[in-house]
């Protein structure tokens, strides 16, 4: 199964099908970068995209694919809910809110952001919203915390997440919770999946991708998000570049071999871009207010 652009569609635990590569819009300024952004990805073949309440460019993000002229029901619109929207009175309040900026009647994947404040009560109306039909599938950002964080969610929910986003590249690659993941039949999404800016293109130089992109005449962008295609692993590479975005989901006439998989494989050092301690994030997540 694919898209248009032969993008791979990744089935999720409640059938819901979500194209394997989709634009990341984090660090996108709202107004003319973001809906610039937008409308060249969807122009490129990108049917996914995935902005958050957090980046304030949901209204840009909205009338870019309403001005695409592309059906709605063929893009996959995800958003995230900040921790101050979180909890039981609140919640579907927050959605609707969120489908108001976005000028849509459903969202595809709504994820909790962060793993602070009532993340269960706020899971508790993501549960109502997914019964009746103002999402298509519900999930959790972050909660890549420990253990006893993630257990604390998806033991104790109706309904588990069906797709699971955490930081995730050839320098960290986060076996342990794609194990988790796959225990519990949830997708795994990858944020950052060429490194960040904030790495400033450290992985991009790394040689033994360059070697292998030379072999194959491709870019290290393009072998670093073939490797996470071949992985099974959703990717959301952001960029603002037009040239880039095409590059992007340029992938799919070209695999990698067995070894060269190993060699990127081998890369892992657990070194992430994120790196803020869990009370860190408690403070100062729970006192950001996002706006509408």
């Amino acid at each position: 199964m694919t898209t248009e652009k032969s993008v791979p569609l990744i089935v999720l635990s409640n059938g819901a099908k979500i194209p394997q590569l989709g634009l990341g819009t984090y660090h996108l300024a709202e107004g003319k970068e973001s809906y610039e952004s937008v409308l060249a990805a969807l122009k490129s073949g990108y049917r996914h995209i995935d902005t958050a309440h957090a980046y304030q460019n949901e209204r840009s993000v909205g009338k870019a694919i309403k001005d695409s002229g592309i059906p709605r029901n063929q893009i996959w619109l995800t958003s995230k809910l900040w921790p101050n929207e979180y909890g039981e009175g609140k919640t579907l309040k927050a959605l609707d809110k969120m489908l108001n900026r976005l000028g849509v009647e459903y969202l595809d994947l709504v994820y909790l952001h962060q793993a602070v404040g009532d993340y269960l009560g706020a899971w508790k109306e993501l549960e109502q919203a997914l019964k009746n039909g103002k999402v298509r599938a519900i999930g959790i950002s972050d909660f890549d915390v420990n253990d006893e964080v993630f257990n604390s969610l998806v033991e104790k929910v109706n309904i588990k997440p069906q797709i699971f986003q955490i930081e995730c590249h050839p320098y960290a690659q986060r076996d342990y919770w794609h194990q988790m993941a796959k225990k519990l039949n949830i997708k795994v999404e990858c944020w950052f999946p060429l490194g960040g800016r904030e790495s400033n293109g450290e992985i991009l130089r790394d040689p033994v991708i360059n070697k292998i992109a030379k072999v194959h005449r491709k870019t290290a962008a393009q072998v670093i998000l073939r490797w996470h295609m071949q992985r099974g692993f959703i990717a959301v590479p952001g960029s603002s570049n037009p040239e880039h975005i095409r590059e992007n989901i340029n992938i799919f006439d070209f695999s990698l071999t067995d070894e060269e998989m190993a060699q990127i494989n081998a890369l892992n050092k657990e070194k992430r871009v994120f790196t803020m301690p869990y009370e860190e994030q408690k403070e100062r997540f729970t006192k950001w207010i996002v706006e509408d």
